[in-house]
């Protein structure tokens, strides 16, 4: 029997968003949920499953070969799912119309956030683990940061939006500890940065 890994990819934030949300989830008053430890705290792109040693070669080495540049994900909505039971973070951007939310709307300083960056990215990322054999969720992809599992209901809160910037993606393996789950990040792929012309 293979050694076999349980891999996901993901967008993995820096210390201060870390810390931006670990603070946020402790200003919820909610009994009965299940906290995700700070240090577990991600944006999923694609989950794999459980993979065996071979293919996770192969789809790192299908992953190093994709390119793309740093973009912002805003998260300006606490949202409930009540299938999943979970308690997270979404993105209304871009609106309904398919135009962008006034910068005004949210913030002087937050601006750049769309979701299209990252679904191009996941795109790429399910072509790569198809090429690979693994069959992946085929439904539209929504950005997401689960503050909360085994949630009842929607907190009444008003949140202030957070910018992620991303500046890379990596591939994060989930381990089991006596502890529960912990997420440890087997490796990463920065975006090529956009080119400066000297000139200008």
């Amino acid at each position: 029997m293979p050694d076999t890994s349980r891999l996901f990819f993901a967008l993995w934030p820096d210390h201060e968003t870390r810390q931006t949300l670990a603070r946020l989830s402790q200003s919820i008053s909610a009994k009965g949920f299940k906290w995700v430890p700070p240090h577990n705290l991600h944006v999923t792109l694609v989950f794999l499953g459980t993979v065996n040693a071979d293919t996770e070669l192969l789809i790192t080495r299908s992953a190093a070969t994709i390119t793309g540049q740093p973009f912002t994900l805003i998260f300006d909505r606490l949202s409930y799912w009540s299938r999943p039971g979970i308690l997270c973070l979404t993105s209304t951007q871009p609106a309904p119309n398919g135009e962008r939310i006034p910068t005004e709307a949210i913030s002087p300083r937050l601006t750049g956030g769309t979701i299209a960056e990252a679904e191009m990215l996941v795109s790429a990322l399910t072509t790569a683990a198809a090429d690979c054999g693994l069959h992946t969720d085929t439904r539209p992809y929504t950005p997401h940061i689960t503050l909360a599992r085994h949630a009842r209901y929607l907190p009444d809160l008003k949140i202030e939006p957070i910018a992620w910037r991303a500046d890379a993606f990596c591939l994060v393996e989930s381990c089991s500890e006596q502890d529960g789950v912990r997420y440890k990040v087997i490796q990463q792929w920065p975006f090529i940065k956009p080119t400066v012309n000297p000139d200008r």
